[in-house]
């Protein structure tokens, strides 16, 4: 059975859109890069509306949040007013981006607030049912060893960047 190429495009497009959400961004993110990805040339704000169904405004700003984090980048064609856009095609780019995205300091609220959260459970103040408190405790514990490996992930990533790609791929390729 074979497919069509636009079918293949389209639940490429909502597989990204997928993966958008869980790494805690918009679906419209990633079913944006998605399309601006496998588009052998750069695309209109216009022609990103056709594709995704989104709305311009929403397209708007989701392009600039993308430009942001250096997984989009904008581009003009001679005589003509629009902007138009391409996705990043370096994946350990991409990555970066996304991890020193972590770094904003609505990310690292969110992480004070389950540290906070923790040492209050730990400090033996919080009264409650004793197991339902425990539950609590351990969801929120789990929630900050997640939160400290990603750290420690986004950490080591924008480390490895003082090496240089090349020295990079070959560590990585000797993992393999």
């Amino acid at each position: 059975m074979t497919k069509k190429l636009s079918q293949l495009k389209q639940d490429f497009t909502e597989g990204l859109s997928q993966i958008s959400r869980f790494w805690g961004f918009p679906k419209g993110m990633g079913a944006i890069f998605a399309v601006l990805y496998i588009s052998p040339a750069p695309l209109s704000l216009d022609e990103i509306v056709e594709q995704t169904g989104l709305t311009k405004g929403a397209i708007s700003t989701e392009v600039r949040t993308l430009a942001r984090m250096g997984l989009v980048h904008r581009s003009s064609k001679l005589a003509d007013r629009k902007d138009y856009y391409e996705a990043e095609s370096d994946f350990y780019k991409s990555i970066r981006s996304i991890l020193k995205e972590r770094q904003n300091s609505e990310f690292d609220s969110a992480i004070r607030s389950v540290q906070e959260t923790l040492k209050e459970l730990e400090s033996g103040s919080v009264s409650g049912d004793e197991a339902e408190v425990q539950f609590v405790h351990e969801r929120i514990k789990a929630l900050q060893e997640f939160f400290n490996a990603i750290d420690t992930l986004s950490k080591a990533v924008i480390k490895l960047e003082s090496l240089g790609l090349g020295n990079v791929k070959t560590i990585l390729s000797v993992l393999k």
